[in-house]
């Protein structure tokens, strides 16, 4: 799994994404409700289910590979490894769907890249509550999108 993610320029956002998410190898209720394990996985999860590190890690890795290849899909300009990382945790937390749909997307696409990035600032609510974590990690998002390649 780690060769994929390396092959795609994803290793940083790995690191990016579980510091942010944190490891539960039990399940819980997120900020807003919502039953998450792992590195911040909610697909198919219910209250009661358990994981192992490992099998956490392996999640996280298809997760984020699956986050990256729906977010390339709606990308027509090329991208720094920084954006690439930066623009896949973001998608990895909100969503393909949101991400494509996004005004981030249609600055991204125009070739607004400053425009794009600032953009990211922007998304620090969940359920219309603003939330310190998704403040810093925006800002961690947004201090890789503008790094130079």
């Amino acid at each position: 799994m780690k060769a994929r993610l390396a092959a795609a320029g994803l290793l940083g956002c790995f690191v990016l994404v579980a510091g942010f998410e944190g490891l539960r190898t039990a399940a819980y209720r997120d900020p807003v409700g919502i039953p998450t394990i792992c590195y911040g996985s909610t697909a198919g999860v219910r209250l009661g289910d358990t994981a192992t590190r490992a099998q956490c890690e392996a999640l996280l890795g298809r997760e984020l590979l699956a986050a990256h290849d729906a977010m390339m899909a709606c990308v027509r300009v090329p991208l720094t490894p920084g954006q690439r990382a930066a623009f896949t945790s973001f998608s990895f937390n909100v969503g393909s769907r949101a991400f494509c749909r996004s005004t981030l997307a249609r600055r991204l696409n125009a070739g607004d890249y400053a425009g794009a990035c600032a953009e990211l600032g922007r998304w620090v609510h969940a359920r219309g509550v603003r939330l310190p974590g998704l403040e810093r990690r925006r800002a961690a998002e947004r201090e890789l999108c503008e790094r130079p390649s």
